[in-house]
């Protein structure tokens, strides 16, 4: 059985281009630039057989991203009108662009929520996401470590196997003290990555990560195909630019470059190795700059909206 990957959106929080930026890059975007392709944030869909689809997080722009994948659109069929291919939806986080396109979701349609304990917290005390029904949504938790496989709202089984382990990352940021004082890094399941398979090789997906331990390196190297934090490609990156006050690791994130970086710290290991989680300021979106010619040059794809994977 062959596991199928569509990137629904590859942007960081806000897309590309913000609505509020007038960055270079996202001017380029927003007058259509061939080299500044526009995207939605961060998301995927996955598949086991092309039928029942889980999605690993629920960007803002969920009904948009569903529309442009048509593997994504309700089926009709004699006496119903609604339908819906997605079975289920697993959190990495409890971020804003990370939960609220569950919101889009809410027609009274059957699926299943996966999400670590503290992220599942995050929704019980928002009482806005009673709009999903516990009674036709379930909410299941999922343990750090413990592969589970996933399964409809009527427990019927997707074909998945997914394992959540805690990676280094950062409370929500509306969980922030509103003074600003920094909460430090987190590693209790805040932020989780996901390892994914149908029975065969193993696609990881991590959207954030703060930092990479030697565990953490050494079960990258075992994956054929990963999809990894690629927000800033320097750490002051958003100050130099203008666009905020926080480094990247004041937000949880890794920078692509410099010693302590991604490229540096994942040099040499093997697999299909995938940047998602874009930042507006990051100048690896422009496909004509040379921080993605040196992101290519060290082995690394960078993801866009529509790409799809297949991991064997």
């Amino acid at each position: 059985m062959t596991l199928r990957a569509v990137v629904l959106g590859s942007a960081a929080g806000g897309g590309f281009p913000q609505w509020n930026s007038a960055g270079p890059g996202c001017t380029r975007a927003r007058a259509g630039d061939p080299a500044a392709r526009q995207r939605t944030q961060a998301s995927l869909a996955v598949s086991a057989d092309g039928e029942r689809w889980a999605l690993l997080n629920a960007a803002p722009e969920l009904r948009l991203q569903i529309e442009a994948v048509p593997a994504l659109h309700p089926r009709p069929a004699p006496g119903r009108i609604r339908h819906s291919p997605i079975a289920a939806v697993v959190l990495t986080g409890g971020e804003v662009d990370t939960i609220a396109g569950l919101l889009s979701l809410r027609e009274r349609q059957a699926f299943a929520i996966y999400a670590a304990a503290p992220v599942l917290g995050v929704l019980a005390a928002n009482p806005i996401f009673n709009v999903l029904n516990p009674a036709i949504v379930p909410r299941r938790e999922m343990d750090v470590r413990s592969a589970i496989a996933l399964a409809d709202a009527a427990g019927a089984p997707l074909g998945i196997t997914v394992e959540a382990f805690a990676v280094p990352g950062k409370v929500p940021l509306f969980n922030e003290d509103l003074g600003g004082a920094d909460p430090g890094r987190s590693d209790d399941g805040d932020t989780i990555g996901l390892a994914l398979s149908a029975r065969g090789a193993e696609l990881l997906f991590i959207p954030g990560c703060a930092a990479i331990s030697p565990e953490l390196r050494a079960r990258i190297g075992r994956a054929h195909t990963l999809l990894f934090d690629g927000t800033l490609f320097r750490d002051d990156e958003m100050i130099r630019a203008g666009a905020g006050t926080k480094t990247g690791a004041r937000m949880g994130h890794m920078s692509l470059a410099g010693p302590d970086g991604t490229l540096a710290a994942l040099d040499g290991v093997a697999g299909r190795r995938i940047l998602i989680h874009l930042n507006n300021t990051n100048p690896v979106l422009l496909s004509d700059s040379p921080e993605r010619a040196a992101v290519e040059a060290a082995g690394w794809e960078v993801a866009e909206d529509g790409m799809e994977i297949t991991v064997p």
